[in-house]
């Protein structure tokens, strides 16, 4: 019996039409995260200017600086906010355009470098979060697939708990019975990988609950497919065709979902980075928008939005490389 367990997944892309399409899909994509750019720094630059408040008032060091009508009217003429609002708002894009963010308003300090070195904290926790829920989904379907309705049904019920769970009452769960009642880790961020620990487990464990769902879902479809019976046939042990045939397949939605489950953490982290003190674009952000610290809210947004950009671009890529149908059935 033929072993049609590869076939579906097998693709030529090396000849020179493949990529051609594959530079131009790429270029698409590029194009395409540009002008998303360009909208989230339009809608921030808008959005920021009908807050109520005057952006002053961060620059001086808050509402009560007690500062003379002429330092305000010089500090407004130094930073441009003197300028009608259309002319703001293309020396802006003009200046975000060479990646000049400018100074904090609060903090006195370049914004780019700064927001930067909270960018590396924010990536280590949600591409730890994503990795776990990763590694949790997989185990949850594999260990509860096949096993009869009653596993399935267990591991069903625990995805649907898992992804309706708030991140904030997570959190506070977390740390009730990991820290305060069972003293197993710190209560809030610390240095090291302990303090990682709580921060992942409330970002990974609702997303492990929408990426088991999915997965669960397309495990059964595979269980039914030809190749499936063609290694069982040839004597392959069930973990064997779970592991060698089915779960490649099964795999496929939760790659395409991890682009979405990426931008989800980056803006769960915004809770769980207040919620246990853990420095990052979260916090940075929360702040900056308080104290209406332009500059700085531009650059994390701007800096969200391209992360979530390159990692959509690299799980489409994946995407593309694991299932060749999704190169064929983009260019029909």
């Amino acid at each position: 019996m033929t072993d049609t367990s590869v076939a579906p997944l097998t693709g030529n892309s090396s000849s020179p039409a493949a990529r051609m399409r594959t530079l131009g899909w790429l270029a698409r994509r590029v194009g395409g995260g540009i002008f998303v750019l360009w909208m989230v720094a339009t809608v921030i630059f808008f959005a920021l200017r009908l807050i109520p408040g005057d952006p002053i008032d961060a620059i001086l060091g808050g509402p009560g600086s007690q500062a003379s009508a002429e330092a305000v009217e010089q500090i407004r003429s130094d930073y441009g906010l003197d300028q009608p609002l259309i002319v703001q708002y293309f020396l802006a894009m003009g200046k975000l355009a060479v990646a000049d963010f400018g100074t904090s308003y609060a903090l006195k300090v370049p914004v780019a470098p700064y927001v930067l070195t909270q960018l590396w904290s924010t990536l280590v926790l949600t591409i730890a979060s994503l990795v776990a829920a990763w590694a949790f989904a997989l185990g949850l379907t594999l260990a509860t697939s096949g096993r009869g309705r009653a596993a399935r049904s267990i591991g069903s019920g625990l995805e649907l708990l898992a992804a309706a769970v708030p991140h904030f009452w997570l959190a506070s769960l977390l740390i009730i019975l990991l820290s305060n009642t069972l003293h197993w880790l710190p209560p809030i961020s610390v240095p090291g990988p302990l303090g990682l620990v709580l921060p992942v487990l409330t970002l990974a464990l609702p997303l492990t609950g929408f990426l088991g769902q999915v997965m669960r879902e397309s495990l059964a479809n595979a269980y039914e497919q030809p190749f499936v019976l063609s290694a069982r046939a040839r004597g392959e042990s069930e973990w064997g065709v779970r592991l060698r045939h089915v779960l490649r397949h099964a795999a496929l939605p939760g790659i395409s979902l991890s682009g979405w489950a990426f931008g989800s953490l980056l803006s769960g982290a915004v809770v769980v980075e207040t919620i246990f003190a853990r420095p990052g674009l979260g916090r940075t952000l929360l702040s900056a928008v308080t104290i209406r610290d332009i500059p700085v809210v531009t650059a994390v947004a701007l800096l969200s939005a391209l992360t979530f950009i390159l990692m959509t671009i690299a799980t489409d890529a994946i995407d593309r490389i694991v299932d060749p149908r999704v190169t064929k059935v983009g260019e029909q």
